[in-house]
């Protein structure tokens, strides 16, 4: 099976892990900070905060943000449900804004209009969590203008974005929002195991996230109600979480930043042989938007379904079948059996089911061989004509 994400670990992330291993300290110490900072440094953003998760990432993001209940969030519909069910955790209302049909973000004129019709109706969101999906940057500026206009925070979702850029600047550097979130999956362009990360430019929100992500407490005198009692003092002074990550993962993370150019560069070389080799084909290839460099975690194609000899069930399946690790990102949140009980249902976000009625994620990362890669093309040449696999090399 060739899967279609796999982490990449070579001999300088092994003993980057031992050395933590055989340090004082495999959680709560030095490599947290250095893997910060170095994630900070390249992105250029103030400061970083290191969690479990990317969940736990947009949980305390929206609690740093004052989400709560009576609030609203908006977020896209093609995306994986953490972006969403971060607002339900806090109490909040969620709801989602449809996306643009050629780079399958969300929608900027979908969201100036709903916008509209919320200040209107008294119901402007609180929080705005546009998602990059496949690793392409959103049109951020554009973005901020409206929470702006509109007195929103903005939270990137940019789990699929690190190593990406827009209008020039690194994603992450949280030049057009308020905080920015990565994820560290093994899937995703660099790997911690598990792991997120919050980026921001306001001290405030970095302070309050630092809080939260450790129970709520703190050992900063200045931060305390009562006079410290002794050395050993702490005071929880907010409801937090145990959404710590641990220095065995912040070592890991730390080595990966150092390939992380390689890895977005060879990403583009591999899509863009994608783009070669199914230009003829009756397919829709994953658009560019100039102003952005992707970080290309995914490559989405989307079936011209009325040209396919096959449907999008059938051809995903028989790919599956035949050893091709295809992948749908994502089943539109909005039609998920939970969030239909609150009150969502087909035909809500339209642009977003017809996405998903045609895409399928074809295997992409770093030690992709052209080989594998060719298996991979010929499959889907022959599915799309033949509704048969042969897998050789591709013409």
């Amino acid at each position: 099976m060739i899967p279609y994400g796999r982490q990449s670990i070579n001999e300088a992330d092994i003993q980057a892990v031992v050395d933590v291993l055989r340090s004082d300290f495999i959680t709560q110490g030095p490599a947290i900070e250095r893997f910060e900072k170095t994630v900070a440094n390249y992105c250029g953003a103030q400061y970083a905060v290191t969690v479990s998760s990317a969940t736990a990432a947009l949980h305390i993001a929206c609690l740093a943000a004052g989400l709560g209940p009576g609030d609203r969030l908006w977020t896209s519909p093609v995306t994986f449900v953490a972006s969403a069910n971060c607002g339900l955790y806090c109490g909040a209302t969620v709801d989602f804004v449809d996306i643009d049909p050629h780079t399958y973000n969300m929608s900027v004129s979908a969201l100036e209009q709903k916008l509209q019709m919320a200040k209107a109706n008294g119901t402007l969101p609180k929080v705005v969590i546009p998602v990059h999906l496949a690793g392409q940057s959103c049109e951020m500026e554009a973005i901020q203008r409206l929470a702006k206009e509109y007195g929103f925070t903005v939270i990137e979702d940019a789990s699929h974005a690190i190593g990406g850029s827009y209008r020039n600047q690194k994603t992450g550097s949280c030049q057009f929002s308020d905080m920015t979130v990565f994820s560290f999956h093994p899937v995703k362009i660099i790997t911690t195991g598990e792991g997120g990360m919050i980026l921001t430019n306001n001290p405030e929100l970095a302070e309050k996230l630092r809080l939260l992500r450790s129970h709520g407490i703190t050992r900063d005198p200045s931060q305390m109600e009562n006079e410290p009692d002794g050395p050993w003092a702490y005071e929880q002074i907010a409801l937090g979480f145990n959404y710590r990550m641990t220095d065995i993962q912040a070592a890991l993370g730390a080595s990966q930043m150092r390939r992380i150019d390689d890895f977005v560069q060879r990403r583009h070389e591999r899509a863009e042989r994608y783009n070669r080799k199914l230009a003829d084909q009756p397919v829709i290839l994953p658009f560019q938007h100039p102003d952005c460099h992707s970080a290309f975690h995914l490559y989405i194609i989307r079936l011209k379904t009325g040209e396919v000899r096959l449907n999008h069930k059938q051809v995903f399946t028989a790919l599956r079948d035949a050893g091709i690790g295809v992948n749908l990102h994502y089943i539109p949140v909005h039609t998920q059996p939970y969030y239909r009980k609150l009150g969502f249902k087909t035909g809500d976000f339209p642009a977003a089911e017809a996405y998903y009625s045609e895409a399928i994620s074809l295997p992409l990362f770093y030690d992709l061989s052209e080989a594998e890669q060719d298996n991979v093309i010929s499959a889907v040449k022959a599915m799309l004509w033949s509704g048969k696999i042969f897998l050789g090399p591709s013409s």
